[in-house]
């Protein structure tokens, strides 16, 4: 029953009264008038309000009879009634009056319509108190209004809306949560009546709904945002028109002014799309609109808004309108930095709720984790982490690496946030395995990654990764079981990198352990000022192990005048670092040492932090004697097969052999957690296992922690004396060695243990049965070293008559004609190994005496150095085979190195032998310089070779390999700063700055390379080409800072050796020219590099003399040894001319120069690719993009390849793309078939290995060809000549490789040479070169 669609009456009702002239009332209601009291009158409309309430529709002589009356009620009387109660009674008439005469409302006036409803509407407020005594009322007032939907009649008044808007605003303002569930209904029934059935809705209309949607006005009032909720919902239909036109109008036109929502729309928007998305079916359009707006500020609001639709758990949006989403995904490469970070934070809600959008995300993901701004990098990687702690399963493997990439990221805050993030992913899916094994494998990688961390330089990451160790990797909350547990079968699972960071990482908390004790025992010694300047540098030393060393000096120095004051303080530091400290009481001592610290006024005590950082770095959160048991029984169940290994993914062997290693590594920082009767038996149990590893490390253990057995565990030493006999007598090399230094690390009575080995050992050595002779020769050598007292005159014969005579002289079995270059160490022959232990033993015999004075030194650096000449074929007799020889110059080379470590050898090494072992380093064979140049570095690095060694770097410039030359740089940088740091922290170094200043190795450097033999026309510009890049390689890390004026001071070093003379051979002026030459070359260098190199040097460069005479009072030598034209050529890098046909085996200039010649293929790991990039990195980049066209690949250790020349000029190739191009068409000329057909890239596998060619050179025919200069590519031909021409007559005194050329061979020359017609006649006509070198100088 309603007004809807009725007709309008024909004719008005007019107000009918009774016959007598008075307004009919029910029975028993006295007329209502003004002249009653209120409480009368109220009285009277009760009764009035039941007679309506009775009253029906087919009452139509009731109707007839109350009219009057109905009108009367309307009158102002009522109306503006001030008795709320009369009000109430006379609305619920009126409503009633509505209701009996529908359709036909008995009032006909517009204004007096308006006005009924503008009061029935006021008295709805009553609806507020629920427990008012009138609620009923009120109630039975809505719900007969919005039975009947009285309200429709007002659309026939043009003033309508004010009404509805009064209406929609009373009710949502009365509605509150003590009204139930019909009111609610009620007031639902009377809006959606009046918006459905009405033309449509007004703004005003409305923005009276929308306005309860608004946060502020939802957090007042619930139950008025439901109500709207709830309305919108059922017009959905009807108002979606509306909203639409509401939001065109301000988001597309921008008339802000149509609504005073304006502002809130973005808010409106977000609330209605979670009402129901169909509000806004033509709203998001606007929105794409939206997102591509000029204003930063407005793209940044549209997008905070899309983020939250888009995420909304329930929300398809995405799927529903892709032209939005792909939109929307634009804004993660906005240009406003706001807009990309909200993207970013979004993506976490959208990966958690959204699973499905995690492809699309990820694209877009990437691209942010390397956003130039810090705080979006850092965004990325949280929104990842917070997705994957919810859900492993919520992010892909693919978003998890950006996270890896960013631990490495340049900011502190990005990389700490990865850091720390997969940390927690570890622990939580690894550590607990809280979603299966499946899970756990997915993040098994998290562990290695982080401890390869502890590779960076800053402080910050290495202490990271410490704390991120003791509390995620390994808790150190845990039981010492659960704990040691955990560390043993991590321990087993870690890749070699992350096994060598862990063990740095004990080694750098127990070095700084020890500063921290060396610092107490400064403290118990008397004042003095040379106590104070010790003290002053362990301040130095420690402040440089925590963060921020700048400020950590302060609080260091604090922390120091606290423990001299404080002597409980002190107490409880000691017990902290002492051997014998136990987990629990470390965790007491941190925490006691701490609340003595805090000062409870000061919240945040940046002195307390940094004494905490030092304290987790020295307490041993993990390791103790119970600890160390517990690892002991573990490894126990892995060799008995009860243990869990492989529940833990590891199979048992690994767990043993891994368990050994750990044990080994904690027996060097905690020796004193070993001591134990219980382990080392466990220990003896493994020295009786047959892997040859688990025994090694097991007498390793016993070495590094066996001090007491003697005294204390006689039992432990009766069983483990004839062990170690039988591991140093016919054990493997490495468990040789072990035993001997076990014996005498271990043992009082160590010279009589070590003679009952020695004695026998020596007498049994023989030379035929070479695999018998390894493990002897090891121990042999180490016993002579330990005890040179004892077993240094023996060894002497032994060395004469047996290693030099016997062994190193002779050839027994002839070596595999295999062509390698290298061969796996399970593939050397047993003579080879035994000849390379022979010579370790010499070496190691010499260490042990320390002197010269039976000259057995000058003797073994004369067979060492003739070793070097004969390329590792000493007797000559071409028995021994190509990889054998490799192994026999590593061990030469690297002899000369080890013996000049010692001062008293070094002394005597001649500069002739110097440069025979700096010439290793180029090497023809890959592994060769590599292992030599790691040896080098090692040395280098600890401070234990002369810096002349450190020029032996320099030569890498000349290696065809990239990553050899970029390791070499990398050598140097560590070197160089090592030493500066150095000689700042010693000041005492001040004095051997000879020694230990990095600018001085620019002499030796000078002089090893003009001596280089490759170095043979001063005049020729490629070599002076090569001789600058080894130069430039070499200053350009020196010259990387002006420290103290060093430029100035390199320039006057090099021409102060323009002064002098060539000490090697002073008297000839080729040598002294050619010196000369490459200082000019150096000058040249330095000049155009640096402008601050004119400045006055501040002292005196001092030339070593042992490489340089004394410069002569009235010698004056301003000579230029390299013309202008030289000189442009150097520094602007014109490239060199490409020849026609060119080959890498032709004459030398100097005997024993193997090529280095490409290959994309590999025998093993350390022979990569080298097909890149020719030049040294340093080299002039023009140069190296003209020239690398030119070269083709061929192997690296080929014994002859043949490189063929593209004729075709090369223009505008990618440097990147094109590095080398290979011709089709070279030209054959008057070469045979066979020698002329192009060479191709050898297959992966071919490194090291002989090119064979049909006309295969018979391996036992006369020797090869000449070889050329070692990693140069091939010159033109008319280099070729010139070269050939004046050198190939000519021995040298020194070099690897005889570049004799037989006459009697040109078959030999037809197959493993392919040159140009003229050099291969040159080649023909050359003498066969001798090697000359005085072996008695």
């Amino acid at each position: 029953m309603d007004f809807t669609a009725q007709p309008k009456p024909a004719t008005a009702l007019c107000g009918v009264v009774s016959a007598d002239g008075k307004i009919a009332y029910p029975p028993g209601v006295k007329e209502i008038t003004d002249k009653i009291t209120t409480d009368e009158m109220i009285k009277r409309l009760k009764m009035v309000v039941k007679t309506f309430m009775d009253m029906d529709q087919d009452s139509e002589d009731e109707k007839q009879q109350y009219l009057p009356l109905a009108l009367h009620l309307a009158s102002e009387f009522f109306l503006r009634n001030p008795n709320k109660d009369v009000r109430l009674l006379v609305a619920c008439c009126l409503a009633d009056i509505f209701r009996i005469y529908a359709p036909e409302a008995p009032y006909t006036s517009h204004d007096k319509l308006k006005d009924i409803f503008l009061f029935i509407t006021r008295q709805l407020k009553g609806l507020e108190d629920t427990k008012s005594p009138q609620f009923n009322r009120y109630f039975y007032l809505l719900e007969n209004l919005a039975w009947v939907k009285s309200y429709n009649i007002c659309f026939e008044l043009e003033d309508c809306n004010e009404i509805f808007i009064q209406l929609f605003r009373t009710l949502f303002s009365v509605i509150n949560n003590s009204h139930n569930k019909k009111v609610q209904m009620h007031m639902l029934d009377l809006m959606s009546s009046i918006i459905m059935e009405g033309d449509g809705v007004t703004q005003e209309l409305l923005d009276s709904i929308l306005i309860n949607l608004i946060p502020a006005h939802k957090n007042l009032n619930k139950q008025s945002f439901d109500l709207a909720k709830v309305l919108l919902k059922r017009t959905v239909q009807t108002i979606e028109a509306c909203i639409a036109n509401f939001f065109n109008q301000v988001l597309v036109l921008g008339r802000s002014s149509v609504s005073d929502l304006s502002e809130h729309v973005f808010d409106l928007i977000q609330e209605l799309f979670a009402i129901d998305p169909h509000l806004l079916l033509s709203v998001m359009p606007q929105l794409e609109f939206k997102l591509k707006s000029n204003d930063g500020e407005e793209r940044l609001a549209v997008v905070r808004l899309l983020a939250k639709l888009f995420g909304s758990k329930d929300s398809d949006l995405a799927t529903q309108n892709r032209p939005l989403w792909q939109c929307f995904l634009g804004r993660f490469n906005d240009i406003h930095v706001p807009v990309r970070l909200e993207s970013v934070k979004f993506a976490s809600h959208c990966l958690m709720n959204h699973p499905d959008l995690a492809k699309d995300l990820t694209e877009y993901l990437k691209v942010r984790s390397h956003d130039p701004e810090e705080a979006i990098r850092h965004d990325v990687i949280v929104t990842i982490i917070t997705a994957a702690k919810r859900d492993l399963a919520l992010v892909n493997d693919q978003l998890l690496g950006f996270v890896r990439e960013r631990t490495l990221d340049k900011r502190w805050r990005v990389r700490k946030e990865a850091m720390m993030g997969l940390a927690q992913l570890y622990k939580k899916y690894c550590l607990h395995g809280e979603a299966g094994k499946e899970a756990a494998e997915k993040v098994s990688w998290i562990k290695d990654k982080l401890l390869h961390i502890y590779y960076q330089n800053s402080i910050d990451d290495k202490l990271l990764v410490e704390k991120i160790f003791a509390q995620y990797l390994v808790p150190h909350n845990l039981e010492t079981e659960e704990r040691m547990k955990c560390l043993y079968y991590l321990y087993a699972s870690l890749d070699p990198n992350a096994v060598k960071a862990l063990n740095e990482m004990w080694k750098c908390q127990n070095m700084l352990r020890s500063h921290v004790r060396e610092l107490l025992d400064l403290h118990k010694q008397p004042a003095s000022e040379a106590n104070c300047s010790a003290m002053f540098g362990k301040l130095m030393t420690i402040a440089k192990n925590l963060p921020d060393p700048g400020k950590a000096q302060d609080f260091v120095k604090k922390f120091n005048q606290v423990l001299g004051d404080d002597e409980k303080l002190r107490s409880q530091l000691e017990l902290l670092i002492s051997p014998t400290c136990s987990c629990k009481q470390a965790d007491v001592c941190v925490r006691e040492i701490a609340r003595k610290l805090a000062n409870p006024k000061q919240p945040t005590n940046p002195f307390l932090e940094m004494v905490k950082f030092l304290l987790e770095r020295i307490a041993p959160v993990h390791i103790d004697s119970e600890a160390i048991s517990a690892l002991v029984k573990l490894m126990n169940k892995s060799i008995e097969g009860t243990a869990d290994d492989e529940e833990e993914g590891v199979s048992p062997d690994t767990a043993i052999r891994s368990g050994l290693e750990l044990l080994k590594v904690l027996s060097f920082t905690h020796p004193t957690s070993f001591h134990s009767a219980e382990t080392y038996e466990s220990l003896l149990q493994c020295l009786r296992m047959e892997d040859d590893k688990v025994a090694e490390a097991a007498i390793q253990i016993f070495r590094n922690t066996g001090h007491k057995i003697e005294t204390d565990l006689p039992q432990i030493r009766s069983t483990l004396i004839p062990i170690l006999h039988q591991k140093a007598k016919r054990g493997t090399p490495h468990q040789a060695k072990q035993a001997v230094h076990c014996i005498h690390a271990i043992f009082s009575n160590k010279e009589v243990q070590l003679a009952q080995i020695f004695e026998p050992l020596s007498r049994s050595l023989n030379a035929d049965v070479p695999e018998q002779l390894i493990t002897p020769l090891v121990s042999l050598g180490h016993i002579s070293m330990l005890a040179p007292d004892q077993f240094a005159s023996p060894m002497k014969s032994v060395v004469a008559n047996f290693i030099v005579k016997d062994l190193l002289m002779n050839d027994r079995s002839t070596g595999e004609k295999n062509g390698k270059l290298w061969s796996p160490d399970e593939e050397v022959s047993p003579e080879v190994l035994a000849k390379v232990q022979a010579i370790k033993l010499l070496v190691r015999w010499l260490l042990g005496m320390k002197n010269n004075q039976s000259k057995s030194a000058n003797s073994t650096l004369r067979l060492l150095s003739a070793m070097l000449v004969s390329e590792g074929d000493l007797t000559e007799q071409k028995r021994i085979s190509k990889s054998d020889m490799s192994r026999l110059r590593l061990a030469a080379g690297s002899a000369i190195m080890k013996l000049a470590q010692e001062p008293c050898y070094h002394e005597i090494i001649t500069p002739e032998q110097f440069q025979l072992c700096a010439l290793v380093i180029n090497d023809e064979c890959y592994q060769v310089r590599q292992i030599f140049a790691q040896k080098l570095h090692k040395a280098l690095v600890k401070l234990l070779l002369p810096l002349e060694y450190m020029a032996i770097f320099a030569l890498c410039a000349k290696d065809p390999v990239k990553e050899r030359r970029a390791h070499a740089r990398q050598c140097l940088l560590k070197n160089i700063s090592i030493r500066r740091e150095y000689i700042k922290q010693n000041p005492m170094a001040t004095e051997k700055l000879l020694s230990l200043l990095p600018e001085y190795v620019v002499p030796y450097m000078i002089h090893l390379l003009a001596h280089d033999p490759d170095f043979t026309r001063s005049q020729d510009v490629d070599q002076l080409r090569d001789i600058k890049e080894c130069l430039w390689f070499m200053l350009e890390v020196l010259m990387t800072k002006n420290e103290n004026n060093s430029h100035a001071f390199m320039k006057k070093m090099a021409e102060s050796i323009k002064l002098t003379r060539d000490a090697q051979s002073p008297d000839e002026s080729k040598t002294n020219e050619k010196l000369y030459t490459v200082c000019d070359v150096a000058l040249c260098v330095i000049n155009s590099k640096s402008a601050l190199c004119n400045a006055d040097s501040p002292k005196d460069p001092v030339l070593p003399m042992k490489f340089f005479t004394q410069p002569e009072k009235d010698f004056c030598n301003d000579k230029s040894y390299i013309s202008e034209e030289t000189r442009v050529l150097l520094l602007t890098g014109k490239p060199k001319p490409t020849g026609v046909l060119g080959t890498v085996n032709k004459p030398l200039s100097a005997t024993g120069r193997k090529p280095y010649v490409r290959s994309t293929g590999t025998e093993t790991g350390s022979n990569i690719n080298v097909n890149s990039e020719l030049n040294p990195a340093t080299g002039n980049r023009s140069r190296e993009q003209s020239s690398d066209a030119a070269e083709t690949g061929v192997s690296e250790n080929e014994e002859n390849p043949v490189r063929i020349i593209s004729v075709t000029p090369v223009k505008n190739i990618d440097p990147v793309k094109n590095k080398e191009i290979i011709s089709d068409q070279a030209t054959q000329g008057n070469i045979s078939s066979d020698r002329g057909k192009k060479r191709t890239v050898p297959a992966a596998g071919a490194e090291n290995i002989q090119q064979e060619t049909d006309g295969k050179v018979d391996e036992s025919g006369p020797p090869a060809p000449s070889k050329p200069r070692r990693g140069r590519r091939p010159k033109s031909e008319s280099q070729g000549n010139s070269t050939k021409n004046d050198d190939t007559t000519k021995p040298s005194s020194k070099g690897r490789k005889r570049a004799a050329v037989s006459q009697e061979s040109p078959g030999s020359i037809e197959a493993g040479n392919a040159k140009a017609p003229k050099l291969q006649d040159g080649a023909k006509k050359a003498a066969p070169a001798e090697r000359q070198i005085d072996l008695q100088r």
